[in-house]
């Protein structure tokens, strides 16, 4: 899959359920179960940490499993020599903390969609020109959603936003209302002690929480 096909999927699974899960501490023996529990619950797309255990065998079992109807990928990307196992892997996208222009052109070069993190103005446009379209609020927590808000009033209009850190179900509405385009959400959805029945219980009442929210907004 190119760039051009895997983000009209990314926005189409954005419009359906604009969350990412976040699998952070996953190990490659739990995560097709848990990755399918997920996706049942209604939430498309998936990421697994680079500092959980063997990440590169989780994505790249996620990928097989789940490749074609979900968007599978890597997050805290940090290093440049992973890039390349990433894709060969079969990640479609590579979720990073900072904002880093050389490590986002080398994920567009292997074909993944760059979701880079940034907090400030200069980071968010930084990110733009090096060619990412996927941006990602981190902590955004400690911003809020008006920060959200008034940056994303002098984005370009084909930059979205991800809220990661400090999100979830209880504070999605305000977050929704500030313009942004999705959420990260980890440990709301899973924790490695969780089991798939656990975690499936737990991305339902989030995709509902949410569907509602979305509700309420295309209503007003």
């Amino acid at each position: 899959m190119n760039n051009v096909d895997a983000e009209k999927k990314l926005d189409r699974l954005l419009k359906q359920m604009p969350v990412v899960a976040i699998l952070r501490g996953v190990k490659p023996d739990d995560v097709v179960e848990i990755g399918e529990a997920i996706f049942t619950a209604g939430i498309g797309m998936i990421e697994v940490p680079l500092n959980s255990p063997q990440p590169f065998e989780s994505i790249s079992r996620l990928a097989r499993a789940l490749g074609d109807d979900c968007i599978i990928g890597c997050g805290t990307l940090v290093n440049k020599s992973d890039v390349k196992r990433v894709a060969e892997a079969g990640g479609q996208i590579a979720v990073t903390p900072n904002t880093n222009p050389s490590l986002i052109k080398k994920c567009i070069k292997y074909g993944m969609i760059p979701a880079p993190g940034w907090a400030t103005p200069s980071e968010a446009f930084s990110a733009y020109k090096a060619g990412a379209r996927i941006l990602k609020l981190f902590p955004a927590a400690s911003y809020g959603p008006s920060h959200a808000a008034a940056v994303r009033a002098v984005l370009p209009n084909d930059a979205k936003i991800l809220a990661v850190g400090g999100v979830g179900s209880a504070n999605a509405a305000e977050w929704i209302a500030a313009g942004i385009d999705g959420f990260g959400i980890g440990s709301e959805i899973y924790k490695p002690s969780m089991t798939a029945t656990e975690v499936a219980e737990r991305a339902e009442k989030i995709v509902n929480a949410i569907r509602m929210v979305k509700s309420s907004v295309d209503e007003t």
